[in-house]
């Protein structure tokens, strides 16, 4: 990450994640946005919820003119390396906390000043002064930050929902001060019957207290609820942090010593007992026991592990004492990747959201005008000043759009939380838009509708050649691929015909989707698929024919070797199909999706395959120049494609698909990719990230409807004079307190139990 001590001037391109505080609404965000898009060759986007900016910058920009921007606009900016992370357990947050004081205060006071306007019945003779006694502190004290918000933002030429609740307040208040000092409203004995409309009388005599001190403690309280929620909200990612360890005993000069996990490096070697969690992503060294891999696999039966066996960070030792090499380490680390996906999924925009800032921009100087132009209106239709002004403050109040600013927000920070617990990693929000309008995926066989667990079944050779010889070849020519069969074809090699490896092997070149190349101990072979060695015009004896003939018969695969110009060995290679994929490609079909296998298999494996999960449409031996082919194919039909792989060779079509779904357990160029992650390799985990993205998407609609449904039934209402402001306080609260509460019903989503 850039940060301004290491790097005052960057002309490189670079990227920075800025803590933003002081704003209260969307349309604080929607400012800061746009302050630091002004600045040249900057590219930002600010999220309210989780009151982050995330800025790509280049050229002449330093991250101190990004804070300076910001803090000229009147908010608080802080590059997060340096910020101090947020610490659960220390106790409840400050903030809130505060928040939470203010509010039970404003409560205690503002209370009996509503019931005392609401029921005439209590108002005893100087009712009205004890009312002003005790609204004064709520308008004053308790709506402070919101006057504050409101006067900075006037300093700068700009208005937010601070700005509309600020003026509206004070308004209020100060009729009140003026018909209680200078008009008939403090006359002893003075009674106000109350009503839920706007009711008409003499401005004098008219006092506002209940409105002033009720709007701010219906605001007060649903930015506290709105608080609360985000933090729950973000509580999914949270737990995933508290996953990882906090410190780690390494071995250092031959002595155990127990230091913070912040402080380990590549190499260290780390100790981990019974009950422990492993503190960084490594390779076993010594000891076995079983490890609880659930944060990474979903699986709940702990896996067995013993040297050389790989490791992740967050997994607990379950029973035997383990000594881990350290391979990655801090932001390195499995985990702290799964959350950097997940925060960058958050801090991002759907377009419907954009939408709503466009609109959420410009909307707090219209309802200003509006509510000036109700003033006038009524006061031309006649009506006395204490209605036109009612209804004006109404407007104010009930116009607030503060739940356009968190419908997006707050169901991203849930969904992709819970995707992140159900190991389902969303890159960003159009992901979300995507997967509602796919309607064909393509299906990788080998790891995705398949194990990926290869086994050689059988290995045929011609007349004349020693199977030991072929074997210790293949061993030794297949060790420096981490290709499935490859590895396949390696383990068999070392188990029938144990022994030292010492052939040479030269000129190692994969052939993408093909097999590979190499000179080993001077002679030129070649490994791969059986038109691998048609195209170098090498013919298979019919021995070996036979056998590849046999092999796709069966849905097995054929790996043909040949040395100088002749093929010598066949290898019949088996996979198994994932106890999953049938019921998952039954699942996509009732999701409106295609189902599609696409392999570079042949195709009489794959249609093998294919008829063992119920996929009707192959595509069969497909290089990958031809995968994306077919996906381009596709989408000139009119299709919206998505494809789900785990390989290098299907790192291409991935990405060329409208979705691309990769398998957590695939190779870093499928993943990187990818829109989609699955942490856990099962293709039922598909049809679940599917679901999960269609249903957020489904809430972020929810959100933004009822949002702008608020807004356009209850400005007429306000405006015409049938809602009392402090109706209007307590509704425009609820409508934000709705939106995120329904943002929240995503954290009880649920895979489909089979």
């Amino acid at each position: 990450m850039t940060t301004a001590a290491s790097d005052p001037v960057t002309t490189a391109p670079g990227h920075v994640e800025l803590l933003v505080g002081g704003m209260t609404c969307g349309a604080c965000a929607n400012r800061v946005q746009r302050i630091l898009n002004k600045i040249d060759g900057v590219r930002a986007a600010v999220n309210y919820a989780t009151e982050k900016a995330s800025v790509d910058f280049a050229g002449p920009v330093t991250v101190e003119q990004l804070v300076a921007a910001v803090e000229r606009a009147g908010y608080t900016a802080v590059v997060p390396d340096a910020a101090e992370p947020p610490q659960q357990e220390a106790g409840p947050d400050p903030v809130l906390a505060a928040q939470r004081t203010r509010l039970e205060v404003c409560v205690a006071l503002a209370v009996p000043v509503i019931v005392l306007a609401m029921v005439p019945a209590l108002q005893f003779t100087y009712w009205q002064w004890a009312s002003l006694t005790l609204a004064a502190p709520v308008v004053v004290w308790g709506a402070a930050p919101i006057h504050r918000a409101a006067w900075t933002n006037l300093r700068h030429g700009t208005a937010t929902m601070d700005t509309l609740v600020s003026v509206g307040t004070l308004a209020a208040f100060g009729w009140s001060l003026v018909a209680l000092f200078f008009g008939s409203a403090g006359t002893p004995g003075l009674t106000h019957p109350f009503s839920l409309v706007v009711a008409p009388g003499s401005g004098a005599s008219h006092i506002y207290l209940e409105v002033a001190a009720g709007v701010t403690t219906f605001v007060l309280a649903g930015r506290y609820a709105e608080a609360r929620a985000r933090r729950r909200s973000g509580a999914a990612l949270e737990a995933l942090l508290a996953r990882a360890a906090k410190d780690a005993s390494v071995l250092r000069d031959g002595h155990e010593v127990r230091i913070p996990a912040a402080e380990l490096v590549v190499g260290d070697q780390i100790i981990v007992r019974p009950g422990e969690k492993i503190a960084a992503d490594g390779v076993v060294a010594s000891g076995t026991s079983a490890v609880d891999t659930s944060l990474v696999t979903g699986e709940s039966v702990p896996a067995e592990v013993a040297e050389g066996d790989p490791v992740v960070g967050g997994c607990v030792n379950v029973t035997g004492r383990l000594v881990v090499r350290a391979d990655r380490v801090g932001a390195a680390t499995h985990l702290a990747q799964i959350a950097a996906l997940v925060e960058q999924a958050q801090a991002g925009k759907a377009r419907v959201q954009r939408l709503a800032d466009r609109i959420s921009g410009f909307f707090v100087p219209v309802v200003i005008a509006f509510a000036v132009a109700t003033f006038g209106m009524s006061l031309g239709k006649g009506a006395d000043a204490a209605t036109a002004f009612t209804a004006a403050i109404a407007v104010l109040i009930v116009a607030c759009p503060c739940a356009l600013g968190l419908a997006t927000p707050t169901a991203l920070l849930v969904g992709t939380g819970r995707g992140a617990q159900l190991g389902i990693l969303v890159k960003g929000p159009e992901v979300l838009e995507c997967t509602r309008r796919v309607n064909t995926v393509l299906l990788d066989k080998t790891g995705t509708v398949t194990t990926g667990q290869m086994h050689v079944l059988d290995v045929v050779t011609v007349p004349g050649e020693d199977p030991a010889e072929v074997l210790a070849l293949v061993g030794a020519l297949e060790s420096g691929s981490a290709h499935p069969i490859a590895v396949a074809i390696t383990r068999h090699a070392q188990t029938a015909a144990p022994g030292p490896a010492d052939q040479r092997v030269d000129s190692f070149r994969a052939l993408d989707g093909l097999g590979l190349r190499a000179t080993i101990d001077g002679r030129d072979a070649l490994i791969g698929r059986p038109l691998l060695l048609d195209q170098h015009e090498i013919t298979l004896p019919e021995q070996l024919a036979a056998a590849v003939e046999a092999a796709e018969r069966n849905g097995a695969t054929a790996v043909v070797l040949a040395w100088d110009g002749k093929a010598r060995a066949v290898f019949v290679i088996a996979d198994t199909v994932r106890a999953s994929s049938a019921a998952a490609v039954a699942a996509m079909r009732g999701l409106g999706m295609d189902p599609i296998l696409l392999t570079g298999d042949s195709t009489a494996t794959a249609l093998a395959v294919a008829g063992q999960v119920g996929i009707t449409d192959v595509f069969a031996d497909a290089l990958p120049t031809d995968k994306v082919a077919v996906v381009r194919y596709l989408q000139a039909q009119g299709r919206v494609v998505a494809v789900v792989g785990d390989g290098v060779n299907d790192a291409a079509a991935l990405a060329q698909a409208d979705l691309g779904i990769a398998m957590g357990s695939g190779t870093d160029a499928a993943i990187h990719a990818s829109d989609l992650t699955l942490v856990r390799a099962d293709l039922d985990a598909a049809v679940t990230a599917i679901r999960l993205s269609r249903r957020t998407l489904a809430v972020i609609k929810a959100n933004l409807f009822w949002a702008f449904a608020y807004n356009t039934l209850a400005l007429p209402i306000a405006a015409a004079g049938l809602l009392n402001p402090m109706l209007a306080g307590a509704a425009m609260a609820m409508s934000s307190v709705f939106v995120v509460t329904n943002s929240l019903r995503l954290r009880r989503f649920q895979p489909v139990r089979r």
